[in-house]
């Protein structure tokens, strides 16, 4: 016969254990959901500090001297400072964020093969004259007064070498055409 008034007072191993293991187990769940935010949090600032570093204004910098020729007479018709692009990260950003530019600056897209060519407005918040040249320096076609923030495609409906962006309604203060040349010069590269 077993006393069951000993066993009654030896406590209970497993039970203990049970306890034990729940602790365990609520602990390190309570542990890592606190570590687990800050990771989050700081992935969110980084995620705004990049936006905002992306949405700042970017400055000129002149890298060029490009020139507008007349097809008529080859007489300059205006002299501008450009920066270049001539990679794709350069070519991709373009003039994106940029809220003021002068009519005497532009920017000059150098492309390595001359070919059907395509821009577009998304993220860009002045409105343009989009000129695109050719191999021979011509301007083959030119988009006036773009749409800001337009993701309407404009093509240069001809192969295209180069493209020159300048504020809208330059060409027409300027009496620049299709037909007209540029020549450039790099200077500050």
């Amino acid at each position: 016969m077993v006393n069951n008034k000993a066993e009654e007072k030896k406590p209970n191993i497993v039970l203990y254990l049970l306890i034990a293991v729940v602790v365990i187990v609520a602990g390190y769940f309570i542990y890592t959901s606190i570590n687990d935010k800050k990771p989050i949090e700081h992935k969110v600032n980084t995620e705004k500090n990049d936006k905002q570093k992306e949405t700042q204004e970017p400055q000129f910098k002149k890298q060029g001297e490009l020139e507008f020729v007349s097809a008529k007479d080859k007489k300059v018709i205006k002299k501008i400072d450009v920066e270049i692009a001539d990679n794709d990260a350069k070519r991709s950003r373009g003039l994106m964020f940029r809220k003021t530019m002068e009519d005497t600056q532009g920017m000059l897209f150098v492309f390595v093969v001359s070919e059907l060519q395509s821009f577009w407005m998304k993220n860009t918040v002045l409105s343009l004259d989009i000129m695109f040249v050719n191999e021979n320096k011509e301007i083959v076609k030119i988009h006036k007064s773009t749409t800001p923030f337009s993701e309407k495609s404009l093509p240069s409906e001809k192969k295209s070498m180069y493209v020159v962006e300048v504020v809208a309604g330059f060409s027409d203060k300027y009496g620049v055409k299709e037909g007209d040349k540029i020549d450039f010069k790099i200077t500050n590269y």
